[in-house]
């Protein structure tokens, strides 16, 4: 059990983030997540192809290794859902996540950070979404008004990671090295573990029946959801293997141009997270999020069309928008789709980010070789259109 101080029933989020050990580390561990991984995301298509001397294509292709990730995302949901034991699979996944980037960093063939990444970054990312199961048990356990809006903030402490990390990346890789780089992100990862210490959190009702298994007409509503969700994340994973390239070969933008382009992206996201769980209490979370998705649309349409420092400034924005709804109430938006499982959906829908990512680079591979740069950047536009056809289909569905 989570000792925590008593709330009342106008306490804030804040506070009750605060208040509670699983809330406060999980804001920290979070932190430190986004952290890690930002850094490394928009450096590693150059590290392949600098260090290691893959090509282009290559490059993008390194995405299709997150296939592997719903396949481990599950496993470690279903066996969550199973035993109860959020942390300490978290802490297990926080492990193997450290493991792989280590190895990454110290890859001497082009097929090393390929196996790395398959296999151990599988697991690495299903740290977070054990720790989401974690936050959904407590508030299952400690209802409250304002529990939607500590989800927010710990997605916000993600976030936060995010607006440093590309450009402390950046700014390490260029005073150091690549591989310096990815061990600082191997750092970051192990580090998540260290703000939780040896707490231990006591499942939801749900978890603790072993025979529980969702089936499949069960789960259609979430994986329908997860499917647009792809859609319109898939160009982030084209978004970091190109912008930075197309910035640096074709605009000759300087790193810290170029880490302040990634960098705002995450920054307006910070600041629409909590504005989001306001809004979709006004006007519906399906609402907003087909808002999201539209706004998807523009900022590719941004970085393929404008060609300028300015405009790349506004697609980071609008990518920004749809973030900062996504990320607010997106797992929100899972976990109620499939309530008598919530860890195997938190890993579903959280995992999905590795399909959308193994799709951009499918496509993000495929474009930058037959259309190239910018030009690429309009096939996650066309993603992103029809996640607003899908999503808005489903707001009437749901309502």
């Amino acid at each position: 059990m989570v000792p925590v101080t008593e709330a009342t029933p106008r306490s804030s989020a804040l506070q009750l983030t605060l208040r509670s050990p699983l809330y406060r580390g999980a804001t920290v561990a979070m932190f430190l997540s986004g952290l890690g991984f930002s850094a490394a995301a928009p450096q590693i298509a150059s590290f392949l192809v600098d260090d290691l001397g893959g090509s282009l294509t290559a490059a993008g292709l390194f995405y299709l290794t997150n296939l592997t990730a719903p396949i481990a995302g599950y496993l470690i949901g279903a066996r969550s859902d199973r035993s109860g034991r959020r942390l300490g699979l978290f802490r297990l996944c926080a492990v193997a996540g450290f493991a792989g980037w280590v190895g990454i960093a110290f890859a001497t063939q082009l097929w090393m950070p390929f196996v790395l990444s398959a296999v151990l970054g599988a697991f690495g990312g299903a740290a977070t979404s054990q720790l989401f199961a974690a936050i959904h048990d407590e508030t299952i356990a400690r209802p409250h008004p304002a529990n939607d809006g500590v989800v927010a903030i710990v997605r916000m402490a993600l976030t936060g990671g995010w607006v440093v990390g590309p450009v402390a990346g950046s700014v390490l890789a260029a005073h150091t090295s690549l591989r310096v780089m990815l061990l600082a992100t191997a750092v970051a990862t192990l580090a998540q573990i260290v703000p939780l210490g040896m707490l231990s959190t006591r499942s939801a009702p749900t978890a603790a029946i072993p025979a529980l298994r969702p089936g499949l007409p069960a789960m259609l509503p979430l994986l329908a959801f997860t499917t647009l969700y792809v859609l319109v994340y898939a160009g982030e994973s084209i978004k970091y293997a190109y912008l930075p390239i197309y910035m640096r070969d074709q605009l000759h933008f300087g790193s810290g141009l170029g880490g302040a382009v990634i960098g705002i992206q995450p920054l307006v996201e910070l600041v629409l997270m909590p504005l989001a769980v306001l809004v979709a209490r006004r006007i519906g979370t399906m609402r907003l999020l087909v808002l999201g998705a539209a706004c998807g649309v523009g900022a590719n349409l941004c970085f393929a069309l404008t060609g300028t420092a300015a405009g790349l400034f506004a697609g980071q924005v609008l990518m920004g928008g749809v973030w900062g709804i996504f990320a607010a109430l997106g797992i929100i938006v899972a976990q109620g789709l499939l309530p008598t499982a919530v860890a195997t959906a938190s890993a579903i829908f959280l995992s999905s980010a590795a399909i959308s990512s193994a799709l951009g680079g499918l496509a993000g591979g495929l474009g930058a070789a037959t259309i190239g740069l910018p030009l690429v950047f309009l096939l996650p536009a066309a993603f992103a259109l029809l996640a607003v056809l899908g999503l808005a289909a489903m707001s009437r569905s749901h309502r």
